[in-house]
């Protein structure tokens, strides 16, 4: 634990969680939700959003006034909570996230125009504050296989419908997720294409029992 951590910023250490904690990774629309509730059934496991409520209500007024410091402030206290509610939740069972550190990274970094470094540099003092994951399923798929699963949506937000409205949006978070996966030791690459959802959470098991075996 970071030493300038002290109580009352420091995380709850009284009791080290022994379940699965599982992070699904990527830009909107690639299946995370579809996949996170369908884990959560199959592990009988706590599901949660990055940005877990109350943040989740606000964050259509924080991304529509804040500037960029402050918007990266709301995103950092909501990933904060969302280790506290995930630490907590592991003392009863596996977790299952979708999204986490780094998806407040890499569409932060997109967003805004800023080289991931700088939004490293800006998290780095509160990474010490976020409980890790076991693994962290970066979902990828085909730009095809993308406007096809957005077509079919019905609960579209501003991040999906940005994605392909606003140039380059799409090719910065892809370039992002890509660089923040290859320094992060608990990443796993997991193409969607052509796969059910029922195929993807059979090789996510599959990959917990084999890393916890």
């Amino acid at each position: 634990m970071n030493a300038t951590l002290k109580a009352p910023y420091a995380p709850d250490g009284s009791r080290e969680p022994k379940e699965p904690f599982v992070v699904l990774e990527g830009v909107s629309g690639v299946g995370k939700s579809t996949l996170t509730a369908l884990l959560g059934e199959h592990m009988n496991a706590t599901t949660i959003h990055t940005l877990p409520e109350p943040h989740t209500d606000l964050s259509p007024a924080v991304n529509g006034h804040l500037k960029a410091l402050p918007q990266f402030a709301f995103y950092l206290s909501g990933l904060l909570h969302a280790s506290d509610r995930i630490r907590d939740a592991l003392t009863k069972g596996p977790v299952v996230a979708d999204r986490y550190l780094s998806s407040v990274t890499a569409c932060h970094a997109a967003v805004h125009g800023v080289d991931l470094d700088q939004v490293r540099g800006l998290l780095g003092p509160f990474l010490p504050y976020l409980i890790q994951p076991d693994a962290t399923f970066y979902l990828t798929s085909s730009n095809r296989a993308l406007a096809d699963r957005m077509g079919s949506k019905t609960d579209l937000k501003q991040d999906d419908t940005e994605l392909f409205d606003v140039p380059g949006r799409l090719a910065a978070l892809r370039k992002n997720f890509t660089a923040v996966a290859l320094t992060d030791p608990t990443a796993i690459m997991l193409d969607t294409d052509d796969r059910s959802p029922d195929d993807l959470a059979a090789a996510v098991i599959k990959h917990l029992e084999e890393i916890r075996a």
